[in-house]
C-alpha cells in the first residue's frame, strides 16, 4: 500500500480568525477533519494567540473586516515580525479588491465566502501547509542554526546556478577566518565562542549586503563570501576589518580575510574559494596584516606546491630524495671524535633541481605527506647505519626526525622497532629528534608516546631548543635524553654577554638534570672554544662539516679511524 508522506505527519494546528461565529463554526467543521482548530474573533486576539503558540501553528485563516484589529492590520504587523512571518496566512474574503493588497502584505492564498466547496477548501489548506513545512525544512537544511547564514552546500549550489544566469559577470571570492578560535573556546567557554561567531557573522552579512553577495559559515571559525566585483571592494573589506578585531570581555578577536578578486569563472566555485583560502592562509600568524589578495605570485606558488605534492611518491620510488648526514663530534679531549650523525633529507627534483627542505617539509607537514617521507628517512638512515658498521666495524648512531603528525600514528612504535630490528641495530644506535615546538601541542599525547619509545630503548633528542615554546622549566617536565641548542639561538645569544650567560645557564641546568647537550650550528673556532669551556660535550655544524651524502660521510669515518 502506498502512503502520502503527509499521512505520517502529526495533527497540525490551524487558527481561524473571524468575527462572525457562524463563519468560524462552518469553516472549523470543514478543517477539523484533519486539523486541530483554534479560534479567534479579531486580529488582536489572533496576534496574541500567534505570539503564544506561534511555534506550533501551521496556518492562519484570516478574515479581513473585523472589529478591534482588522485582518489587514494583522498582516502588516506580521510582516515586520520574523517569527510571525513564518506562519502562512490564507485570506477569507468575498472582496476581490482586497486580494492584491493582501498579497503584498504576505498572504499566500484566498478562500472565497461562502464556503460551498469543502473539498476545494481542504485541498488548498493541505497544499499551503505542506509547501510551508517543506520550505521550513529546506531553510533548516540550508542554514547554519547558530548564525543564520547559509551552509556550504547551499552556498556552492546557489553560485553554480548564478553562474548560469549571469554569465560574464565579474565576482570576488573571499574566505574569512577567526585566528586561533579554538583558544577562544578554551579560555572563555563555548557560550562566549558562540557570541563571537554571531558577532562576526553579522559583520560579514552586512558586507555581503553591501557588495551584492552571498555568505556562508563553512566551519566552526571560517566563513565564505562570494560577491559582485567592484573596484572599491578592497575599501569595503577594509571597512569591515575596521570593525574587527572585536573587543569582547577583554578577549581580542582577530580576523583575517583572503580575497580572490575578479574570479576566473571558468573554474569550479570550489577552486575559486580554495584560491581565496590560499590568500587567507598566507596571513596566518602575520599580525601586522589582516587582508591578502590572491595574485599571480600566489598562483605560481600554489601550482608549484601542487606539483611537488603530485611528484612526491614518484620521488620516493625513483630515489630523487637523498639522505644527507651531518656529523656530531665529541670535543671533551684534545682531538674531536666523531660520535654520531644527524640524517637530513634533500630532494634533487628532475625539473627544479636541488630543493631546500624549507620548501617541501612545511608543505608536507600541512598535508600529511610528512609521515611517508619520515618513514623513508628512517629506513634509509637505519640501513646506512648498518652498512657503516659492517664495513668499518664502527657504531655511528644516527638521529632521525619524528614529526608531530607521526605521534598520532598508532603504529609508530611498532614501525620504529621493526626498522631497528631489521637492520640489527642496538638500542642506542637509532636516536629520535623531536622539535621543541612539538612539545607545545597536545602535550599529554606526546609525553605518553615518547615515554613508551624510551621504554623501548630509543633515545629522544629535543631539537631546536631556544626558539618558539622556549621555557627552561619545560626541561623538568618533558621526557628527553638529549638537548640540542638551536643554531639561531646560539648565534644570537653569543653576540652579547647576557646571551652567553643564558647558554651557560641552560648547559648547567641540563647537567643538573643529567641531560647531555648538543650545540648545533657551530661555525667558528671561537664558538667551539666557548662551548667547550662551558662543558658542552658534543658539537655539530659547518666548522666540522656541512651535511653530506653517505659516500662523503664515509670519508669522515675513514679519517676517524686514522686518528688525529
Amino acid at each position: 500500500m502506498e502512503y502520502s508522506s503527509y499521512n505520517f505527519r502529526p495533527r497540525r494546528k490551524v487558527l481561524i480568525v473571524d468575527d462572525e461565529a457562524i463563519n468560524r463554526q462552518l469553516l472549523g467543521l470543514i478543517v477539523s477533519q484533519q486539523y486541530e482548530v483554534i479560534y479567534a474573533e479579531n486580529g488582536q486576539e489572533a496576534l496574541d494567540i500567534c505570539r503564544e503558540k506561534g511555534g506550533s501553528l501551521s496556518l492562519v485563516m484570516l478574515d479581513i473586516l473585523m472589529p478591534v484589529m482588522t485582518g489587514m492590520e494583522f498582516l502588516k504587523i506580521r510582516q515586520n515580525d520574523k517569527q510571525l512571518r513564518r506562519i502562512p496566512v490564507i485570506i477569507l474574503t468575498s472582496e476581490a479588491d482586497a486580494e492584491v493588497e493582501c498579497l503584498n502584505q504576505g498572504a499566500v492564498d484566498f478562500i472565497k465566502k461562502p464556503y460551498n466547496h469543502p473539498d476545494v477548501i481542504m485541498a488548498r489548506v493541505n497544499r499551503i501547509v505542506e509547501l510551508s513545512e517543506d520550505r521550513e525544512l529546506i531553510r533548516a537544511v540550508q542554514q547554519d542554526e547558530l548564525t543564520g547564514l547559509f551552509n556550504k552546500e547551499f552556498f556552492y549550489e546557489y553560485i553554480r546556478q548564478n553562474d548560469r544566469l549571469e554569465e560574464g559577470k565579474k565576482h570576488d571570492a573571499a574566505v574569512i577566518n577567526i585566528e586561533h578560535f579554538h583558544l577562544v573556546n578554551a579560555l572563555h567557554g563555548m557560550a562566549f565562542g558562540d557570541t563571537v561567531l554571531k558577532e562576526v557573522a553579522a559583520i560579514i552579512r552586512r558586507l555581503a549586503e553591501e557588495t551584492g553577495g552571498i555568505v556562508c559559515r563553512c566551519e566552526a571559525d571560517q566563513f565564505y563570501l562570494y560577491c559582485d566585483h567592484h573596484e572599491d571592494n578592497p575599501q569595503r573589506f577594509a571597512e569591515a576589518l575596521r570593525q574587527l578585531p572585536l573587543e569582547l570581555e577583554d578577549a581580542r578577536i582577530r580576523v583575517r580575510i583572503g580575497i580572490y578578486p575578479d574570479c576566473d569563472t571558468s573554474i569550479k566555485i570550489e577552486e575559486r574559494i580554495d584560491r581565496a583560502n590560499v590568500a587567507c592562509t598566507s596571513l596566518r600568524n602575520k599580525y601586522n596584516r589582516s587582508i591578502a589578495f590572491y595574485d599571480q605570485k600566489m598562483q605560481e606558488t600554489e601550482v608549484f606546491h601542487e606539483q611537488l605534492v603530485r611528484d612526491m611518491q614518484e620521488a620516493i620510488d625513483t630515489r630523487q630524495f637523498i639522505v644527507y648526514y651531518q656529523p656530531k663530534y665529541n670535543v671533551e679531549g684534545e682531538c674531536p671524535k666523531l660520535s654520531s650523525a644527524e640524517a637530513l633529507i634533500r630532494w634533487i627534483h628532475p625539473e627544479h633541481g636541488f630543493l631546500s627542505p624549507g620548501v617541501f617539509i612545511p608543505l608536507f607537514e600541512r598535508n600529511g605527506l610528512i609521515q611517508k617521507l619520515d618513514d623513508f628517512v628512517w629506513r634509509e638512515a637505519a640501513a646506512q647505519c648498518r652498512i657503516w658498521k659492517e664495513a668499518h666495524g664502527l657504531s655511528i648512531p644516527v638521529s632521525v626526525n619524528v614529526s608531530r603528525m607521526d605521534f598520532y600514528d598508532p603504529k609508530l612504535i611498532e614501525t620504529l622497532k621493526e626498522i631497528r630490528n631489521e637492520n640489527g641495530l642496538q638500542e642506542e644506535e637509532l636516536h629520535l629528534e623531536v622539535t621543541e615546538s612539538a612539545y607545545s601541542e597536545d602535550t599529554k599525547q606526546l609525553i605518553e608516546v615518547i615515554t613508551a619509545l624510551q621504554k623501548e630503548g630509543f633515545a629522544i633528542e629535543m631539537d631546536d631548543f631556544g626558539v618558539g615554546y622556549s621555557s627552561l622549566s619545560m626541561l623538568t617536565q618533558m621526557p628527553i635524553d638529549v638537548l640540542k641548542l638551536d643554531m639561531k639561538f646560539l648565534r644570537q645569544a653569543a653576540d652579547n654577554e647576557v646571551g652567553i650567560r643564558m647558554i651557560e645557564m641552560m648547559i648547567r641546568i641540563a647537567e643538573q638534570l643529567g641531560v647531555p647537550v648538543i650545540a648545533e650550528g657551530v661555525e667558528e673556532e671561537a664558538q667551539v672554544k666557548m662551548l667547550k669551556e662551558m662543558g658542552c660535550q658534543t658539537l655539530q655544524g659547518y666548522y666540522f662539516s656541512k651535511p653530506v651524502p653517505a659516500a662523503e660521510f664515509e670519508k669522515l669515518i675513514e679519517k676517524e679511524k686514522e686518528g688525529c
